[in-house]
């Protein structure tokens, strides 16, 4: 693309490569003024403020992106960008600028070390349906060009699926527009472990499965050690009973007599919940994996399911999911509190409703987990 103007031409060549998703974008600026000029380049991502793809039940961060060497990866939404809160440092000599959403990232790339302005605000026209438009991007100054005298200057835009491998090889950080949340370095060891197992089961979905059990396994001591703990409190059950007929209007009496009798049967009334606890960051690093992978849109699994990025078209295993947590509810120890136990049967119906428009691949791992427990 060439464009001229006062005697400056501006030259802008895209390389485009055969099976990549990132393009090379060359400017050569010639001064054909009579007087020296200082250009600055423009490298920008635009789009409304609308969110793509998301379910109604959960949502991925939709929105700007800004590396830098003192922010390193840092997000910067729309509504911050509405009210002018701009929260990363403007000048550095290293970065890039992206836009993601679900799946997918748009970035600005520029390899080599030189000094840049960060960006990021509204524009005068809006989008479809009144939405606002908003940018990001990176200034970097082309320095003094005489008359007669020419430069160029090299940069890279990738447009593209959330291929983590691929991303950390274009740019440092530019992996991590695949958004786990606060459990990032968890969820990444978990990713790798999953496309590991790809590897020998070249099936996603049940690449999942074999991760699920492979995982469960792995947190088999607390689990069972868990379960002990749940056991005894079933057995004791029937003696709580019997101290909350005799106290029933002394709360105090009631807790120091409970007490006394976890004391007498060796029990710990939170061993069940503590090794619960220590695993759940895993197991929700894998929900965020799942959902968040874009290896999982279009990948098919088996029968009706041929897309794991999709909800169950038939709603099948969602159901399995909520027949598998009333079996585990049924199983489990019922609370001391009525209102405890009937939340406790509740919860399954709740999950499941809300489990019908998650993706398949993370219901998939859903009912493994609750299957395999």
């Amino acid at each position: 693309l060439t464009a001229q103007n006062n005697g400056v031409t501006l030259k802008k060549t895209y390389t485009l490569k055969r099976g990549s998703y990132l393009m090379d974008v060359n400017y050569e600026v010639e001064n054909g003024s009579a007087q020296s000029i200082r250009p600055d380049v423009y490298m920008e991502i635009v789009r409304d403020g609308s969110e793509v793809g998301d379910s109604k039940f959960y949502t991925t961060y939709t929105g700007p992106v800004v590396y830098n060497a003192t922010n390193k990866y840092q997000k910067q939404s729309f509504a911050d960008i509405a009210k002018k809160k701009i929260d990363f440092d403007t000048h550095s000599d290293i970065g890039w600028v992206g836009m993601i959403q679900h799946y997918f990232v748009s970035a600005w790339v520029v390899p080599e070390k030189r000094e840049r302005v960060f960006y990021a605000d509204t524009l005068q026209q809006t989008g479809a349906q009144g939405s606002p438009i908003y940018r990001v991007g990176e200034r970097l100054s082309l320095g003094d060009i005489a008359p007669a005298a020419k430069t160029s200057f090299n940069s890279q835009l990738y447009v593209g699926p959330q291929d983590q491998d691929k991303l950390a090889a274009i740019a440092p950080g530019l992996d991590l527009t695949v958004d786990y949340g606060w459990l990032t370095i968890i969820a990444k060891p978990v990713h790798w472990f999953l496309t590991f197992l790809h590897q020998f089961i070249p099936n996603w979905g049940w690449a999942i499965v074999a991760l699920t059990v492979i995982m469960k396994l792995a947190f088999f001591p607390l689990t069972a050690a868990s379960y002990k703990s749940m056991a005894k409190m079933r057995q004791l059950a029937p003696k709580i009973k019997i101290l909350q007929e005799q106290y029933p209007d002394d709360k105090m009496k009631l807790n120091q007599e409970t007490m006394a009798l976890y004391k007498a049967e060796k029990v710990n009334p939170a061993g069940g919940c503590l090794p619960m606890l220590i695993q759940m960051p895993v197991f929700i690093a894998l929900f965020y994996v799942l959902q968040a992978a874009v290896e999982m849109r279009g990948a098919p699994w088996a029968g009706w399911i041929h897309d794991l990025s999709l909800p169950d078209p038939l709603y099948i295993l969602p159901v399995l999911m909520m027949v598998t947590m009333i079996l585990q509810t049924w199983l489990n120890p019922k609370p001391a509190d009525p209102t405890q136990a009937k939340m406790m049967w509740i919860m399954p119906f709740m999950f499941a409703f809300t489990f019908f428009f998650f993706p398949s691949g993370l219901v998939l791992y859903w009912v493994v987990s609750n299957i395999f427990s």
